[in-house]
């Protein structure tokens, strides 16, 4: 990409002091590693595909912060960014992962029959149950820095791989661009639609160029298994459906995640994936496995008393409103999902949530009852 490498040696007539971005306001995960020093050691590199330094942190220099989230700050355009980047990437990913060293291996386990329990949630309680990743096809620049071709390229392939699903993973693709008012209104009634980025942080690391060129959402006749094409990482994958079934979310996630990647490796095309990172994907923060598994349950009782927040924590669980991160729950109902996604497997995840999950709902109903919970208050995990 000769652009990148141009515009990189127009900045090179400047000295790194005075290219140095100013974070004095800052509160990411990118601005508490980069110095001037460091800044001035990696300015001048850039990945085979032209991504450079400038690229990797912009996102995180347009946007400060979030008041109630320690964001990233900064994202990969290709593979190889973690490699040319890594003496800035690699203490953001110990920094976001928990203590995740440079030397420490990445483990994946997409056997569903590991999982023990799960399909035993109470429904009265535990109302949606999914699982998400996402993935990145080897060869392609990720989504802040593919060209048109590209993502086009992508979406191509995609498409001819998940078309080849059959039983009850066998579905349709709809191409935002094609989409008709009805179709689109449907999908947003299914809470199914992503729909144009208009977040700061995914604006600044160019992820919605050219929107709503090449993206587009395939899902099956069931509507429980639907792969988001070129939004944030190349795929986003997601096994859902009503009620607490956790097991059988997870499992058809498995079986649908393994099925995709051997239908690409018939095409010629694998997924991006090391020993250290697991699977690599555009936000640092999703490496390793890029899973969430969450669900939507009902706490009125459990999340008003004071040891909400730390019995969370102890399990190593998050919260947000069902309708994303920013968002009040509604009615006493929270998205409860892991917190961790790297340096523990697939299984072990769901198997966090699973078990922290039933935990709560037991707290809840102990509350009903005006109980006491103080003997099943957790210890850290």
């Amino acid at each position: 990409m000769p652009f990148g490498n141009t515009h990189n040696q127009l900045k090179m007539k400047y000295s790194a002091e005075a290219e140095y971005p100013d974070l004095t306001k800052h509160n990411n995960h990118m601005a508490k590693a980069l110095t001037p020093a460091m800044y001035q050691r990696l300015r001048s590199k850039q990945t085979p595909s032209g991504f450079t330094l400038d690229d990797v942190i912009q996102t995180g220099v347009d946007n400060p912060g979030h008041p109630f989230i320690m964001t990233v700050g900064c994202v990969a355009g290709d593979e190889e960014t973690y490699e040319v980047f890594k003496e800035l990437l690699d203490p953001v990913i110990e920094d976001r992962h928990g203590g995740y060293k440079p030397t420490d291996k990445h483990k994946t386990d997409l056997n569903p029959a590991n999982l023990k329990g799960g399909d035993d949630l109470d429904p009265k309680y535990v109302l949606s149950s999914r699982v998400r990743t996402g993935r990145s096809i080897r060869g392609f620049c990720l989504p802040p820095h593919c060209s048109r071709g590209e993502r086009r390229a992508i979406e191509k392939l995609s498409v001819e791989a998940l078309s080849a699903l059959t039983g009850d993973l066998k579905g349709k693709y709809y191409a935002l661009k094609n989409m008709t008012e009805a179709e689109q209104q449907q999908l947003i009634d299914d809470h199914f639609l992503f729909d144009k980025p208009v977040s700061p942080l995914l604006l600044a690391s160019g992820m919605a160029r050219d929107w709503p060129d090449a993206r587009g959402i395939w899902h099956n006749d069931n509507k429980t298994f639907l792969v988001w094409v070129n939004e944030e990482d190349h795929l986003r994958v997601i096994s859902m459906q009503k009620g607490g079934n956790m097991k059988e979310v997870f499992t058809r996630f498995c079986t649908g995640l393994t099925k995709i990647e051997e239908l690409f490796k018939t095409k010629g095309h694998e997924f991006m994936w090391n020993e250290h990172l697991g699977y690599i994907l555009t936000c640092p923060s999703n490496l390793g496995t890029g899973l969430r598994g969450g669900v939507h349950v009902k706490l009125p009782n459990l999340s008003k008393h004071s040891k909400f927040e730390e019995v969370l924590k102890r399990l190593r669980l998050q919260k947000r409103g069902t309708g994303g991160v920013d968002t009040a729950a509604v009615g006493g109902v929270f998205d409860i999902s892991n917190a961790d996604r790297l340096g523990f497997s697939e299984v072990e995840l769901v198997q966090v949530v699973v078990d922290g999950v039933r935990l709560l709902v037991e707290m809840e109903k102990r509350l009903e009852k005006k109980q006491s919970i103080d003997d099943l208050i957790p210890a850290q995990k």
